[in-house]
């Protein structure tokens, strides 16, 4: 089951990001700060980001942030998906592609595209990805932290 993030979650989304900032999907740390950040705006609106979480077998299994942009390029809105994570005993269990399917169900009326990052190392991920469609965007990245 996939539905939205709610107050009581806070703890279960903050141990989750750790975890998932702290596995081999991403290549960097962020800041304990930053994940109360993230959950205080998730609480206040869902005008930027928006938090999902995922259950399974009334368990909760992983979550979902998503954040929006428009894109001329992509010819309207486009919905990032920030972090996905599954715990590592839910893997293989359907969640990917159960959020995937809500995502098409429930978030992209008015989408024009999804977009997403994976680490090359991230086979799984990969493999995921490419069997609902998603392909390799010939693009690299650059930021400026502010």
């Amino acid at each position: 089951m996939i539905r939205k993030i709610r107050k009581e979650d806070k703890s279960f989304y903050l141990d989750m990001a750790k975890n998932f900032y702290s596995s081999d999907a991403v290549n960097h740390n962020v800041p304990q700060k930053h994940f109360i950040n993230t959950f205080d705006e998730l609480m206040r609106s869902d005008n930027y980001v928006s938090g999902y979480i995922m259950e399974y077998e009334s368990n909760k299994a992983g979550y979902a942030l998503l954040a929006k942009t428009f894109s001329q390029e992509a010819g309207g809105m486009v919905l990032w998906i920030e972090e996905l994570y599954v715990m590592p005993k839910y893997r293989c269990c359907g969640l990917g592609h159960e959020f995937f399917s809500y995502l098409k169900s429930n978030l992209c009326n008015n989408v024009k595209r999804i977009r997403l990052e994976v680490e090359n190392s991230n086979k799984k991920a990969i493999s995921l990805y490419k069997s609902i469609g998603l392909k390799d965007f010939p693009y690299s990245q650059m930021i400026k932290d502010l």
